[in-house]
């Protein structure tokens, strides 16, 4: 059994967490990074920084729209499927968000909740600082979150999910501040759970981050269409900070 406190470090290296997301869409998620992209202005020659870049589909993508790109991610599995991929502008590196980085961005992205993953609010602002610290002057980062209140309103507590012949039982309840998703499986002669948990934060709690750390939202948006945020309707939020 995967430990449920370092959930991120077990389960996003397993082969398992690719199977269950493989049917993903990520068109939806191209569309947002170019409305992104045209409503901040952003410049070709803008160094840009993908923090938690997964398989790094996204720094590929923002890399063939001829940005520099360096995409970082905490799985080691993750990162070595993304190396097939590097070219001079385009880079992957094993990377924990917590750990301050050796370069500065003008851009730094963290789409698709890859925050909120600690018990500790201070690990969370920790991650906030290092993204400010590893900005270049008018610098720019866009935390991309769920809203949290929307999320626990709809959340669809038992599912069971047949794929390449694997059962996945998946459980998902609201513990301790966070918002839990449990998976069983059988596989391999053997039965696994894992976790996965980010913790339920509205836009009055993070703002309590984004200050501590003498950050400024600069926009909120409440869906990849960078429509109006509302706590009861939007789907994501998105803030743009500086």
């Amino acid at each position: 059994m995967a430990k449920n406190k370092d959930w991120f470090a077990s389960w996003f290296d397993t082969s398992y967490y690719h199977i269950l997301y493989k049917h993903r869409d990520y068109s939806e998620g191209q569309a947002f990074l170019e409305n992104l992209i045209t409503f901040l202005n952003l410049k070709k020659e803008d160094s840009v920084l993908d923090l938690g870049c997964g398989k790094g589909r996204h720094s590929i993508y923002l890399n063939s729209l001829g940005f520099k790109v360096i995409g970082a991610d905490l799985s080691k599995n993750s990162i070595e499927y993304a190396k097939q991929f590097e070219t001079e502008t385009l880079q992957f590196v094993e990377h924990d968000m917590r750990d301050s980085f050796k370069t500065k961005f003008d851009v730094i992205f963290n789409l698709f909740t890859s925050f909120g993953f600690f018990e500790d609010d201070a690990e969370d602002i920790a991650i906030l600082q290092n993204i400010k610290n590893g900005l270049n002057p008018n610098g720019i980062a866009i935390i991309d979150f769920m809203n949290a209140k929307k999320v626990i309103s709809s959340l669809v507590s038992e599912e069971v999910l047949i794929i390449d012949d694997i059962t996945f039982k998946l459980n998902r309840y609201v513990k301790n501040g966070f918002i839990v998703k449990e998976i069983n499986l059988d596989a391999d002669g053997e039965h696994h759970t894992y976790f996965e948990k980010v913790k339920s934060l509205d836009l009055t709690k993070i703002n309590t981050y984004v200050n501590a750390v003498g950050f400024k939202i600069k926009y909120t948006f409440g869906n990849y269409q960078l429509e109006k945020f509302n706590e009861d309707t939007s789907d994501r939020l998105i803030l743009v900070l500086e």
